[in-house]
């Protein structure tokens, strides 16, 4: 059975997110993952870096990123077919840049090709990692493998905008104090309106910044080193 990927495109969705994205007339892509395997890799997200599957968690079925089998500048599996699928002609470049960020675990979403305006949302769970347990939205996503994303960390209890650009890591905001348990579920939202960036745990809004630019490109999943996380509800809502 194939996982369910709804564009949800009504009169009463829209006004839902009418009321949270105002000037935005939206589209909602809500990934189910009933329908997937146990212990396969995700048919909704593209693994590109580290090990990603399903499990079953408390009886239901959930995306984890399993950090504890984590080696530096592990690729996943069939990595250049993927890479293909994703950018076409391109995908020697993305293949290069994903070799120098093999440090960080990453997923990304097939039915989503070029996300400018809206929320990405996602809950999370942090199982284990002794290094980090890190869970992130990826965003801005270019052929070149260069991309944004938000972070919460249950180790270090912040709240973080990074940029990877050209092979290299950067900080762009750092929020600190942002009470994140392990074994717990949390909720992640970013919210980006042309270059502005909103980053919001457990429904209180912690980050915001203006990027030099206007966001476009893919999205997904990230996270980090030896992280142990379990994710469902992964929802992406595109304004126009």
């Amino acid at each position: 059975m194939k996982p369910k990927l709804t564009w949800v495109s009504s009169t009463l969705a829209a006004t839902a997110i009418a009321m949270l994205l105002p000037a935005l007339a939206a589209r909602v892509l809500q990934v189910d993952f009933s329908g997937e395997t146990i212990g396969a890799e995700p048919k909704a997200l593209v693994p590109v870096v580290g090990v990603w599957r399903m499990e079953n968690a408390d009886g239901k079925k959930v995306l984890s990123v399993d950090g504890r089998q984590w080696k530096e500048g592990q690729s996943s599996a069939g990595i250049a077919d993927k890479a293909r699928a994703l950018y076409g002609e391109r995908y020697a470049e993305f293949l290069d840049r994903v070799q120098a960020y093999a440090y960080f675990p990453y997923a990304v979403a097939k039915e989503v090709q070029d996300f400018r305006n809206g929320e990405i949302t996602v809950r999370f769970e942090g199982i284990s990692g002794r290094i980090d347990q890190g869970a992130g939205i990826l965003f801005n996503l270019k052929p070149n493998g260069d991309y944004l994303t938000v972070r919460a960390n249950c180790l270090e209890n912040n709240l973080v905008l990074w940029k990877f650009e050209k092979g290299k890591r950067s900080s762009v905001k750092w929020v600190r104090n942002t009470p994140t348990p392990s074994r717990q579920w949390h909720d992640l939202k970013v919210r980006i309106n042309g270059n502005k960036v909103e980053g919001y745990l457990d429904g209180r809004l912690y980050l915001e910044h203006t990027l030099p630019e206007p966001v476009s490109g893919r999205v997904g999943l990230w996270s980090k080193a030896d992280s142990y996380m379990h994710f469902d509800q992964y929802i992406v809502t595109q304004g126009d």
